[in-house]
């Protein structure tokens, strides 16, 4: 049995190396659920496994190599040395599973995986440091917290699935700063009506407004400014003609100081936002060619931020992709039983606001469609052109078409407030394609059909007025009851007065 037991060694990965421990009971791995009280104390851990070989790692840089390696189910470089020097006839356990299948491929050890050395290994943990001489005495928890530290930084250095968090801080702060924008504006326009009320109607654009405000301070001062920068040419002097006959009140120089600095905030906003919206572009055409192709740079950074990633996003079914951000419509409309939304954020999508109303619910469809494709590609696929994106752009678009064709041809050529003939009706004839009036059929005397006994039409005349005797007869029953009812409630009357 000794010999038996001593063939099996078990592979554990600890913070400060590699260790390789023979199993001394190996009947006991078959049955889970006894190894926690044989590793209740050390000397019964020891009874169990025993120290055969130990690798400590030189340095933290070391011990980061192999962690990445372990983590990724790779075989490093000192690892197979290690299982080369000091395993030779044994069998291997191994927690991983896809690392065992690479070992026993590429050194040929038998190696093997189940419940029990899950168990096994635990247990090991749990009384490490005397298990193992040479680590007696040493606290293991400043090792694994900065070797847990190390991997954290370089898993976000490098990982390839966080570059799109770029794109989700991006969306954000566009959608933050285009409320902000919106808020300073609307106070502008509010806090410099009170002295030039009429320019909100003639200067629409918020940040045209900020300005015009910052280049002409009070109202009076209009006619001497020249705003050709910023205002259209017949704009501008409606606006100096508004100016003389304004209708606002008077405001001192630190009102105007105050709202000119407010302007100047509205238009550094603007600014940066116009920075922010580029920046975006460039990332988005960088990681998700295809499907910024498909429904541009905002809708498609808008998905990627709502499912949390790329990775997520390249997940979902086309019909996720469909409705994703109208999740509440879609529960109400399931709680109520009734019709669930046809579109979510991709509504937004230039294709679907080129398409008419009523096909909107089928392009978007389409659209959702080529989109989970598009973005699987660009999750997953090694090329960095949209030729992907371009094609399914052109099918969507084709779809398109085809569905406002088909609307013309049914109802292009009809004139609108007559009459239309009916589909039955064979007086035209279609050439090349076109409906055109054909020629009148000319009058066939012989298809007349004429009724030679009299007698049958007297006969239905006959039973049609019995029928409707009857009939008369109870109406006049009816009218002859209700006025006999009428003089009676009459009579009744002037007796009681």
């Amino acid at each position: 049995e000794s010999q038996k037991t001593a063939k099996m060694l078990v592979l554990f990965e600890s913070p400060a190396g590699f260790a390789l421990f023979k199993v001394l009971k190996e009947g006991k791995i078959q049955d889970a659920t006894d190894l926690a009280d044989d590793f209740a104390t050390l000397e019964s851990a020891q009874k169990m496994v025993k120290l055969k070989a130990f690798s400590k790692f030189e340095n933290t840089t070391e011990a980061l190599a192999a962690a990445t390696a372990l983590v990724d189910s790779k075989l490093s470089k000192p690892l197979k040395k290690f299982l080369k020097k000091h395993v030779s006839d044994e069998e291997l356990a191994i927690v991983d599973k896809k690392l065992g299948g690479i070992v026993q491929e590429k050194l040929g050890i038998p190696c093997i995986y189940s419940n029990g050395i899950l168990e096994l290994t635990r247990g090991i943990r749990s009384q490490l440091q005397g298990l193992i001489s040479s680590m007696a005495g040493t606290d293991l928890r400043p090792m694994s917290l900065g070797l847990s530290h190390s991997l954290s930084r370089y898993k976000l250095k490098f990982s390839p699935d966080k570059v799109d968090t770029m794109i989700v801080q991006a969306i954000g702060l566009l959608d933050d700063l285009d409320k902000e924008l919106n808020t300073y504006a609307m106070r502008v326009r509010e806090w410099y009506g009170w002295h030039f009320p009429e320019m909100t109607k003639i200067v629409t654009d918020n940040i045209q407004y900020a300005k015009v405000v910052k280049l002409m301070g009070t109202r009076d001062k209009a006619a001497g400014v020249d705003f050709s920068g910023v205002l259209e040419e017949d704009v501008e002097q409606h606006l100096k003609d508004a100016a003389i006959i304004s209708m606002g009140t008077e405001i001192s120089g630190e009102d105007l100081s105050n709202i000119q600095d407010l302007c100047n905030q509205v238009i550094d906003l603007s600014e940066y936002r116009g920075t922010l919206f580029d920046y975006l572009k460039s990332r988005m055409n960088a990681i998700a060619p295809n499907l910024t192709v498909l429904v541009g740079e905002l809708v498609g950074a808008r998905l990627i931020a709502h499912a949390g990633s790329l990775i997520n996003l390249a997940k979902q079914p086309a019909s996720t992709v469909q409705i994703l951000g109208a999740e509440k419509a879609l529960f109400r409309a399931l709680k109520t039983k009734h019709e669930t939304p046809k579109y979510g954020l991709i509504y937004h999508a230039s294709l679907i606001g080129q398409s008419s109303p009523k096909f909107k619910g089928k392009i978007s469809r389409v659209l959702a469609a080529k989109c989970a494709l598009a973005i699987r590609v660009d999750a997953l696929g090694d090329s960095a052109d949209a030729a992907i994106g371009i094609d399914a752009r052109a099918k969507v678009e084709a779809r398109m078409r085809q569905l406002e064709g088909k609307t013309l041809a049914d109802e292009g050529a009809k004139p609108r407030g007559k009459e239309q003939p009916g589909k039955q009706d064979k007086g035209k004839a279609a050439v090349n394609g076109a409906a055109v009036a054909a020629a009148p059929k000319a009058y066939n005397a012989d298809a007349d059909v004429a009724v030679p006994e009299k007698k049958k039409k007297k006969k239905a005349e006959a039973s049609e007025d019995g029928e409707e005797e009857p009939a008369a007869k109870k109406q006049k029953k009816d009218k002859k009851d209700k006025k006999d009812k009428k003089k009676k409630a009459d009579s009744d009357d002037d007796d009681s007065s």
